[in-house]
């Protein structure tokens, strides 16, 4: 295989408390990538200066190259590919640290020149049983990983040739624009490698907080690009369903329809605890699983729901 030139494309906002152990993983991989591009989005914390004490630390070993441009990422990871130099380019997220061994694993496949996109694996690095039970509702978990698996920005590999014929990301989208990117590779049938050994470490959210800001992001995320999955619909159908037995409970006054709907919640709970509880393994999980599944449904039907109604009020 020829060297190839590589550039690896970050984009940050406000990502002090991460960037550092990123470009920490950065510098001890076995295959260097020729350059480091970096788009800041408008950081108003001390992102910025981290970078630049990283890129001071490391100077005889990355190339960093820190471009600010305001906007969203879609707008940032296009600015980083512009500039970029090199055949192939490398993503990952400010909120990941790489596998010592990533920039190796996720080129190999190029050595087959119809190959367009590597699409990378991601694992989750918990510190805690909250980080490890939200893992399961982010992430593909190793033994659901389809023979269609789908390149996410957190761990990819692409032709800067792939990237033109498509026109880049979508600068509309602020949110799943990796999905939709993604989507959008696979519909013009471009040549995807999944490649399991390319490991980026995501960094979970810390709190419910932050976790349902995820999750409203990614349900509000769908819906500006157009993608309805089914489990979004089935979301609505279980919630209307239930918010149907409410009101049939109000109406009837029955006990034994009383007691079957809170049997029923009975069984959502401990359906939700079944589904992930092997991730987990913590008896922790019996409380951490239903309350982020609730987390979730609710992100989900807010965050689709601002979406649709964004939509109708452009139209």
């Amino acid at each position: 295989m020829r060297k190839i030139k590589l550039s690896l494309i970050v984009t940050v906002l406000n990502e002090e408390k991460y960037i550092g152990k990123l470009i920490d993983s950065i510098a001890i991989q076995s295959r260097m990538p020729d350059e480091i591009v970096i788009v800041d989005g408008g950081s108003t914390d001390n992102t910025l200066k981290k970078i630049g004490e990283k890129s001071l630390v490391y100077k005889n070993r990355l190339n960093i190259k820190l471009i600010e441009k305001k906007g969203n990422r879609s707008i940032g990871r296009n600015e980083a590919i512009k500039i970029a130099k090199g055949d192939i380019i490398l993503s990952t997220d400010s909120g990941c640290t790489l596998d010592k061994n990533w920039v190796e694993n996720i080129i190999k496949p190029f050595r087959k020149k119809n190959v367009d996109i590597v699409a990378g694996y991601y694992r989750g690095a918990y510190k805690n049983i909250f980080q490890k039970s939200l893992i399961p509702y982010v992430l593909v978990m190793e033994d659901k990983i389809g023979n269609e698996f789908l390149p996410s920005t957190r761990s990819m590999a692409f032709k800067k040739t792939v990237w033109k014929k498509i026109g880049g990301f979508d600068e509309s989208l602020s949110h799943n624009e990796d999905y939709a990117f993604a989507l959008k590779l696979k519909k013009l049938k471009f040549i995807i490698k999944f490649k399991k050994d390319a490991i980026a470490y995501w960094l979970p959210r810390k709190n419910l907080i932050d976790s349902f800001v995820m999750f409203f992001r990614f349900a509000l995320g769908d819906i500006e690009a157009g993608i309805l999955r089914s489990k979004v619909i089935f979301i609505f159908l279980r919630y209307a369903f239930a918010l149907y037995l409410f009101l049939l409970n109000i109406i009837m006054r029955s006990f034994p329809f009383v007691v079957f709907t809170v049997l029923l919640l009975f069984f959502y709970v401990l359906w939700s605890i079944y589904k992930n509880y092997k991730y987990v393994n913590s008896y922790k999980a019996f409380l951490y699983l239903p309350l982020l599944q609730f987390a979730s449904d609710l992100a989900v039907l807010s965050g689709a729901s601002v979406g649709l109604v964004k939509k109708i009020n452009l139209k």
